[in-house]
């Protein structure tokens, strides 16, 4: 294995266990800052000592191992340790020499409840909304600050700025490891759905790297979920964001092909829909609504998923329906996003002609002016219109746009099929 492979493999391992990590880690140096400083000097360690070593059967567990080693030393070291002593227990305080097996017991212990505190502290009220969002998605989705950036449609300076000062404010605030009760959760709950959602998008089609998913941030976002569900089970729009990620989840098996490349909705094999998931949604949807809340941001979506999930074939969506659903959403929650995806339900309800209509008024959006779906959306429009030179520039525009190799492969071949298909030009 070359050391680029080995890089590419340690940062895929890092995507999926360093939420665990810095979880079980937060609850013993009660520090989210800290906790993932000690996370990354454990990534550090694996960069350095793995291309020479080989990467271990179980690199989770030696990331694990070597991140408690480094909170073992900073409790010792720490100033503060007396004060340590007394949070961690009076256990550890008559014991100078902390073994690593008993911290390992304490760190993974409980580690579903470790990850749900861990989400309930970067959405602490000390913080502002967008704070929240951006440390939770670093700290339990593992997204680099440009990743969430990619995600929010900002600057990545902006994101930056705004985990550091959200890890300056818990830290300075004292915020208990724990997760909230009562009043405080319910106001909580808001962002911490916003952040469970984006989790899950981020995993449904990766902002960046080689692979068109990561399944496993799906699913982490869904298990969370459900949790927060359970929390709080007369909370219409928890049930509705969960119905919302179990139908878009029961997709997943058709939205890749063995070789890894996606495949877009209207082509996928709907027979490896997953039925269970489905079901599931459908029964958290029905939920939501007799809650009162069938009209929430996160149920309306749903709602629009389970247009597509109830349709045996792609000619049996209920598209004028849809079209409904998405300008109820854009009366809820304006955005330029939601606005697109009418657009695109517009086409296929009344034709690519009367989509173009609505996404050429998008095309100013400062926003998205480097959102790479805009032009592909339009691309596609346009192609099915007849007008193939115009939807060659469009998706060449939108796959140097994506960071997403497997995106990037889709689009272009999608341009050179607009190329092949534009009629010669005329003799002069």
């Amino acid at each position: 294995m070359t050391a680029t492979d080995t890089h590419r493999a340690i940062d895929a391992v890092w995507r999926i266990e360093s939420a665990r990590i810095i979880a079980g880690l937060a609850r013993i140096v009660r520090d989210v800052g800290h906790a993932e400083e000690l996370a990354q000097d454990a990534l550090v360690a694996a960069l350095e000592q793995w291309p020479k070593s080989g990467i271990p059967d179980n690199p989770g567990a030696w990331l694990m191992a070597a991140a408690k080693h480094r909170a073992i030393d900073l409790l010792r070291r720490n100033k503060r340790l007396e004060r340590k002593h007394e949070e961690l227990g009076r256990e550890i305080e008559a014991q100078q020499e902390m073994a690593v097996p008993d911290l390992e017991a304490a760190i993974d212990d409980n580690v579903g409840d470790d990850l749900l505190r861990l989400v309930f502290i970067s959405c602490h009220p000390v913080l502002t909304s967008e704070a929240r969002v951006a440390l939770t998605l670093r700290l339990l989705g593992g997204l680099t600050t440009d990743e969430i950036a990619r995600a929010f449609l900002v600057p990545e300076a902006t994101v930056a700025q705004r985990i550091v000062r959200a890890k300056r404010a818990l830290a300075e605030a004292h915020v208990p490891f724990e997760v909230p009760r009562g009043d405080e959760l319910a106001a909580r709950l808001s962002s911490v759905l916003e952040v469970l959602y984006l989790i899950f998008n981020e995993g449904y089609t990766a902002t960046a790297g080689d692979d068109w998913m990561r399944p496993a941030l799906c699913e982490e976002a869904l298990r969370l979920g459900r949790v927060v569900a359970g929390l709080t089970p007369k909370e219409p729009e928890v049930h509705g964001l969960v119905a919302l990620m179990e139908i878009q989840a029961s997709r997943s098996a058709a939205r890749v092909s063995q070789s890894g490349e996606p495949i877009l909705l209207l082509d996928q094999n709907r027979a490896l829909w997953d039925q269970l998931l489905i079901g599931r949604g459908l029964t958290a949807l029905e939920r939501a609504g007799k809650l009162g809340g069938s009209r929430g941001p996160y149920a309306l979506q749903a709602a629009i998923a389970a247009c597509h999930a109830r349709a045996l074939a792609p000619e049996e969506t209920g598209w004028p329906r849809i079209v409904e659903l998405y300008a109820e959403l854009a009366q809820l929650t304006p955005s330029p996003v939601v606005e697109l995806n009418r657009a695109v339900a517009v086409a296929m309800a009344f034709g690519p002609a009367a989509g173009l209509e609505l996404i050429d008024t998008l095309t100013s959006e400062p926003s998205l002016k480097a959102y790479h779906l805009l032009p592909s959306v339009r691309g596609d429009f346009l192609f099915k219109l007849g007008r193939f030179a115009e939807a060659q520039q469009e998706f060449a525009r939108a796959a140097s746009l994506t960071r997403n190799a497997r995106e990037r492969d889709l689009l272009l071949d999608r341009a050179r099929a607009s190329a092949q298909s534009s009629p010669p030009p005329a003799p002069r």
